[in-house]
Formats: structure tokens, sequence, C-alpha cells
């Protein structure tokens, strides 16, 4: 997609060092009106591509509207988008992804503090990031080619990208209410089914009433067949970390007062156990992998 839709867009001097190009600061003397253009061509797609997608998904240059956004990346609009062209002969699908760069940099601009590093052409410019996990340049125009691409559209992996790059290492999750005092001992459950475990949250963590409408349901959670569940208070006792093996590998949830808020999945080796440790403000996961331990390392909010 990238050589037959975009790089016939690129000007002479970017096609001859794409590199060069890619590593040059088009804004050095950081002029104001520059970083307006940007708004206004972010500005733009959130009035025409309603449009464009048949769907308004209220693009407000908010977090949750990129929520709304991923999912309408599909691939039948796809294949509407490239059969129609704009005023320049260029496909509209060409036209939305240059746009849509400027969109969602400015959500992470205006909501997370991003600063832009312009590049030219305008499409390759970078957000640079600076949060809890550390900083670093988010390239926004390989976020939309990915989501387009044959093995990714359809599946909302803009939003992922979003969500694991921005919403997660900018999250404020010292804001959550404490669930139980960090220190609060909980027992392995030796013998999960649905059942127990809800029995089980009723004994020692009775504060958390509800495991909320996202977390697996009755007969995924028995098609899981865990071995056991370890449960482990983070963040000064805002999350529950809930983990346990299965034949298949190994797998997390993470707990806030509302219950279920994100998962993750390792494939393990069944012996040994993984361990779960508590680093600051990360966690970190040790797994056995064909022979070998292999650590992970997130946040304690969750990836």
């Amino acid at each position: 997609m990238f050589r037959t839709l975009f790089w016939p867009l690129y000007p002479p001097e970017a096609r001859a060092d794409l590199a060069r190009a890619r590593a040059t600061d088009a804004n050095p003397a950081q002029n104001p009106a520059l970083f307006a253009q940007v708004d206004r061509v972010a500005e733009v797609f959130a009035r025409l591509f309603p449009a464009a997608c048949g769907e308004d998904p209220g693009l407000d240059f908010s977090d949750a509207s990129i929520h709304r956004l991923a999912p309408l990346l599909t691939v039948e609009r796809r294949a509407s988008w490239l059969a129609e062209t704009g005023p320049d002969g260029a496909p509209l699908l060409a036209h939305l992804v240059l746009h849509g760069v400027a969109y969602v940099g400015a959500c992470v601009v205006r909501n997370h503090g991003g600063q832009w590093r312009l590049r030219a052409p305008l499409w390759e410019s970078l957000v640079h990031l600076v949060s809890r996990a550390g900083e670093g340049e988010l390239a926004i125009f390989s976020w939309w080619l990915r989501a387009l691409s044959d093995g990714e559209i359809g599946r909302g992996t803009l939003l992922d990208r979003y969500r694991i790059n921005v919403e997660v290492p900018c999250a404020r999750p010292e804001e959550l209410p404490v669930i139980a005092a960090p220190d609060r001992r909980l027992p392995r459950l030796k013998r999960p089914r649905y059942d127990t475990l809800h029995k089980y949250l009723r004994a020692h963590l009775p504060e958390l009433r509800d495991l909320g409408g996202d977390f697996p349901s009755p007969e995924r959670f028995t098609e899981m067949a865990f071995e056991w569940l370890d449960f482990v208070l983070v963040g000064e006792g805002r999350m529950v970390l809930m983990h346990g093996p299965t034949d298949r590998g190994t797998h997390f949830f993470w707990l806030d007062a509302g219950g279920f808020s994100k998962a993750l999945y390792f494939p393990a080796d069944a012996f040994p156990e993984h361990q779960v440790r508590l680093e600051g403000d990360k966690v970190q996961i040790l797994v056995p992998l064909l022979g070998q331990t292999v650590m992970h390392e997130v946040l304690w909010w969750g990836p």
C-alpha cells in the first residue's frame, strides 16, 4: 500500500532520500503558524470523515474519539475509499490517511502534552510524548498504514496502538479508588471455577462487588481451565492483579473497583510456575518458555 498509494505523493527530494526527510526537522524555529496549520488539517479530517464513512463517530479530539474511529476502518470502506478519487486524482483513501495522521496526532498533543516534530511531507511528522513509561517519538503514519493493511484491517489496531502508546502510559491510575490495603493477605485459589471465584472474592475482597461486563463469561472462564489463581494488590491497593496458568499459557487480569479493566496473555511452559514481582511502578512477569525464563515488564495498571 505504501509503494502504490502513498509513494507517488512524496515530493522528489523526499523520494531521493527518505531517511533524511524523516530525520530532518521541518520546523526548527518552532514557528507556531506551522503547528496551527497541522491543527487545521486535523479539523478538516474531523469535519469530512463522517461523510466519507457514512457514520458520525463524534470526532471531538478526545481519546474516546479514537475508540469510535478505529472500528470504522473496515475492508468494505477501504475498497470504497480506494475507488473514489479526490480533486488531485489521488484515491480518497490517501487523503483520509494523510489528514487522519494530523487528527490522531492532535489528540495526543491536546490531551497528553505531546509535541509535534514536523517533517516534510506533513504525514511523516512525529509526536514526541513524555510519560511514565519514558519518552519517545510516535510515528502515527505507520499506525494508519498497519491498521489498513490486509493483515490488520477490521481489527481496530489503530486503537490498540493508541491505547498502548498513549492512553496506558499517560493514565492517572493514582486517581482510582483504593479497593483494599496493599498488605492484605490474599491466598491462592486452588480450584478455580466461576462460582468459586465469586465465593473467593466475597470472602477475601468483598469491596470488589462485580467482575464487570467485560470479564470472560462463565463459559469462557470454564474453557480456560485454570490450574490455580493468585491475587496481588497493586498501586497501593487500587487494582487487583489476578493471574494463573492454563495448559496453553498464563493469563493476567487487572481489576479495579468497577471490575475488569485489562487482560494479558503469555504462552508458557507447564513448569516451573511463572512469577510476578512488583518493582516501583512496574510489574515484572517471569514466564518459562521453551526451557528459558522470559521476563515481561508492564506498568502496574496494566498494558
